[in-house]
């Protein structure tokens, strides 16, 4: 809390000192040509989320139980201009989850007997992620050219990440045409919280199985660093008063520690033990240390009257874990009266599984490669929303100095074929300060 004042109160004074040195230059130096500020007032977005999930193939206990989660996210946004060219964006949310296989990392932890179908009550069962991002966009003169930067940092139980990038943007055809290029890279660093049973000194009265415990294949992994880079190209057109597209491309490569070590593996060809009905991992997850990925996509937006738009989408994407995925989402924003809007969406997802893919205990202890987390397997999905949106360009309402600009509000119902269902909700607020 203490970090977090001292870097509003930093703004403030950045803000202040800026408003005052424009303050001076225009009392000290010759009249020049108006122009029109990027960002008229400083803008804030209060947004928040709730998810909850449920399924049956965790990737904790190898495939298997229950995928319960519930996730709650609020975030703000806050824009200020620095001066008329010069704007400074800071984005800090925190996401507090509940998740009952994550609870499983530690199962033995509680009074009933342990399960993958029920959760534990340790540590792991619940944890906030933390994260702020701050950027700087500087446009040029004639509005043409826009320079960004941007420094972002995360925090969670079991990682830690820091990243930085730029950007650059270019309009040409009186701003009709627009090519944009964004760098990033994103250092991580993991602290790794292994399944209980495969932490030195474990030991429990109760298991039971053919012989003695031994998960010979198991070790600690090395490298506990994971890197990730990401080249941005993106090119929008306005092709008529009523159509709009848009294209984009992402090269991706990351490297290190791309394992998750805590979701247990179980081989065929390996005996069984279990405490309780909960079975003893024979590994964890073990993947490459490099994944190559390329995104490629566009948008197309039709303005048929002041009414009804049409947004749609479309990304291809490719890895070389053998990952192929298509996906395609359309909105339909209705206006209803000046200020209200109504828009139903629908998103559609399919993908090929990766090449290490292979559900509870069908993998071999002689592969080198391999994991049970369902997200990496061959699924489809089906997303159905619906948005409400209210806009007032008067800012009518005020809180203190605060004028509301916009309220946003979305619902969307999420099922994907291997039995994971989900509900989301979010909604957002959009202020002008004055």
């Amino acid at each position: 809390m203490k970090k977090i004042s001292l870097i509003l109160l930093l703004l403030l004074v950045a803000v202040g000192y800026s408003q005052t040195q424009s303050a001076d230059t225009l009392q000290t130096e010759p009249t020049s040509t108006y122009k029109k500020r990027v960002l008229e007032t400083t803008e804030v977005d209060f947004l928040m989320s709730y998810y909850a999930q449920d399924g049956k193939h965790a990737a904790v206990s190898g495939g298997i139980g229950d995928e319960k989660l519930t996730d709650i996210t609020p975030t703000f946004v806050v824009a200020i201009p620095l001066n008329s060219d010069d704007v400074l964006t800071v984005d800090a949310g925190i996401s507090a989850y509940t998740s009952a296989s994550s609870s499983n990392i530690n199962p033995f932890d509680s009074n009933k007997p342990a399960s993958p179908f029920s959760d534990s009550s340790g540590a792991s069962r619940s944890d906030t992620w933390v994260n702020g991002n701050f950027s700087y966009a500087h446009s040029s003169d004639d509005r043409n050219k826009i320079v960004g930067a941007n420094l972002s940092v995360a925090s969670e139980f079991d990682y830690f990440s820091i990243g930085f990038g730029g950007n650059y943007t270019r309009l040409f055809n009186e701003k009709n045409t627009e090519v944009g290029v964004k760098a990033n890279v994103f250092l991580d660093t993991w602290n790794p919280q292994y399944p209980i049973e495969l932490r030195g000194g474990f030991s429990h009265p109760g298991i039971v199985g053919p012989g003695t415990y031994d998960p010979f294949k198991y070790e600690k992994f090395n490298d506990l660093g994971r890197n990730s880079y990401s080249l941005s190209l993106s090119f929008s057109q306005i092709l008529t008063k009523n159509l709009q597209a848009s294209v984009f491309m992402d090269i991706v490569l990351q490297q290190g520690l791309l394992s998750t070590p805590h979701q247990r593996v179980y081989f065929a060809d390996q005996p069984d033990f279990f405490i309780d009905d909960f079975q003893l991992a024979d590994d964890v997850e073990r993947l490459p240390d490099s994944r190559f990925k390329i995104p490629i996509g566009g948008r197309l937006n039709y303005f048929f009257n002041e009414k009804l738009t049409l947004r749609t989408y479309y990304r291809f994407y490719s890895d070389d874990w053998g990952i192929t995925s298509h996906t395609a989402s359309v909105e339909l924003p209705y206006k209803i009266g000046d200020k209200f809007t109504v828009y139903p969406i629908y998103r559609y997802y399919t993908q090929t599984a990766a090449d290490y893919f292979a559900p509870y205990e069908a993998h071999l202890s002689t592969e080198e490669f391999y994991t049970s987390d369902y997200d990496l397997s061959k699924f489809n999905s089906n997303q159905f929303g619906v948005g409400f949106n209210y806009t007032d360009i008067f800012t009518s309402f005020h809180i203190w100095k605060a004028g509301l600009k916009s309220i946003d509000f979305r619902y969307g119902y999420y099922k994907r074929s291997d039995g994971l269902s989900a509900n989301i909700f979010s909604t957002g607020f959009k202020f002008l300060i004055d």
